[in-house]
Formats: C-alpha cells, structure tokens, sequence
C-alpha cells in the first residue's frame, strides 16, 4: 500500500478484514485477480499498428498514425479491455481496490522483459490534484510504482503534472474531442526526464490522446524517447 495515503490505508485494512480478497473476474474467494482468470486476460495480440497497437489485418502504420503520428515512439497495451481486465481496471480505478495494483503490475513487468521494451525512467500519467485526493490515490502511479520495484526500473514520482483539471475522458464522444479535452494539460519536469528514455505508464488507453498530451510534454522537457505502456486497451 505504499504510496497511499494513511486515512485510505486504514480503510483498506478495514476492508481487508471485512471484505476478504475475491476474484473480480469470477469471484472466487483467495486474491484480487486469480491465476485461472490471469490466464484468460484477453491479450492485445498483433498485428497492430505498431504505433497506436490499434487492431488490424497488417503490422504497419494505420491511416491515422500515418495522417498525425502520436508523440510518442510507440504503445503497447497487454489486453483488450473486456472481460475480466475490463473488471480489474474498474476495481483499481473506482471501487478502492487499490491491491490490485500488485497482480496487474506483476503481468506488466512480465511483459515488459518479454518484449525486451528499453526504459531508463517510468513516468505515471497523473491525475489532477483534486482528483487525486477525492480517490485516496493515483491507481497509474500505483502501477507504475509496482512496475518500478518489479523491474528495477527509476520511476519520477513528479515526472509529470495535470496542471489543469480536465473532463474525464470517457465523456468525450469521438477522438477529436478527446484531444482537445488535454491539450495543454500536462507539464513535465526537465530535471527529472532529460535525456531518459522515458516508460509512460497507464491503466487503459483508449484513443492515445492522453498518452500523446503527456508524451508531448516529455518530449518537449528533453526526453530522449517516449514509449507508452498500459495494462488495457480499448479495441
């Protein structure tokens, strides 16, 4: 639980004792996300756009990426948010089930040593500040702090900012106004990100326009290259 604060700690103990751990994806008693649903997580696989990872019949560029290339090198995404990654994702980020974060990160960090992905700094796409409070926690940062103790990999707690509050991005009705909701929403720390190969960390990527906001703003605080990874993706 580190990284939370010590009111939402204690409440998560409160709810260890009341509520034991069970399975978001069937409900079995035990753990947060059983071995047997971990083993049924729908996988992203290719071929996919080798940019965005959005589904299709080649792995080459899709028309979009090709049109307007996101700031970031490339993102990569474990699953398909449905089924039982769609439950845990949810879990994490509305019903306080801030545990989570260790199995889901656990398969991230597998991912990322099985596809050899190059990284010297992990960076949380953060949430704003108010935000942040009302939850008792970032569930990226979360992710990315298990990710980071997982791999040996640095992690800039402060890499990035939301430096205005924006509308969550499930009410934008389409990708543009997904990019418009965050342009301008993120600020990095040059400090902390110049010359790094930065890993941008997420839970679910829809469209890519946040990740492409906060790639943007690594890149223009002198990251040497942004790569996105996230736990889900919408298809």
């Amino acid at each position: 639980m580190a990284g939370l604060s010590p009111l939402t700690r204690v409440g998560q103990v409160v709810l260890d004792v009341l509520f034991p751990s069970r399975c978001v994806g069937c409900g079995v008693y035990g753990s947060f996300l059983c071995q047997a649903c971990q083993a049924e997580l729908p996988r992203a696989r290719p071929p996919r756009c080798p940019i965005c990872w959005q589904p299709q019949r080649r792995s080459t560029p899709c028309g979009r990426c090709r049109e307007e290339r996101p700031a970031f090198q490339g993102a990569r995404s474990l699953y398909i948010y449905e089924g039982a990654a769609r439950e845990a994702v949810r879990a994490l980020k509305y019903n306080y089930l801030s545990a989570l974060a260790q199995p889901m990160a656990q398969l991230m960090a597998g991912y990322v040593e099985e596809e050899d992905i190059e990284a010297d700094l992990l960076v949380a796409v953060p949430l704003y500040g108010r935000r942040r409070r009302l939850r008792g926690y970032n569930q990226s940062a979360l992710l990315a702090r298990e990710l980071s103790r997982l791999c040996g990999l640095s992690l800039a707690e402060r890499g990035l900012a939301r430096r205005r509050n924006t509308p969550p991005q499930a009410r934008s009705v389409d990708a543009e106004a997904r990019k418009r909701n965050v342009a301008d929403a993120f600020s990095a720390d040059r400090r902390r990100v110049e010359g790094k190969r930065v890993l941008l960390i997420d839970d679910v990527m829809t469209t890519g326009a946040t990740l492409s906001a906060c790639a943007h703003a690594l890149r223009e605080a002198g990251a040497a290259s942004v790569w996105a990874l996230t736990f889900a993706r919408e298809d």
